[in-house]
């Protein structure tokens, strides 16, 4: 699944691809905001964590992932 974070005070949005379910990521976002956690951490498909400060999100946009088209056919 994709999921896109903004941060504030930062141009670009952080984008990856995780393989936790949305209602995990949900779950995790929610306790970041609500003040059980102080940050988001949130694992990616290559085992990589990516940890944010939760007084730093500005959304968190939660997707499913669109499978890579390759070739110049016309859809």
């Amino acid at each position: 699944m994709e999921i896109k974070i903004g941060v504030q005070h930062t141009p670009r949005e952080i984008v990856l691809e995780s393989g936790q379910s949305a209602e995990d990521v949900k779950n995790a976002v929610t306790a970041a905001l609500t003040g059980k956690d102080k940050v988001l951490s949130l694992t990616d498909e290559r085992g990589r964590e990516i940890i944010i400060p939760a007084d730093r999100l500005a959304y968190v946009e939660i997707g499913e992932s669109a499978a890579r088209r390759v070739g110049f056919g016309a859809l």
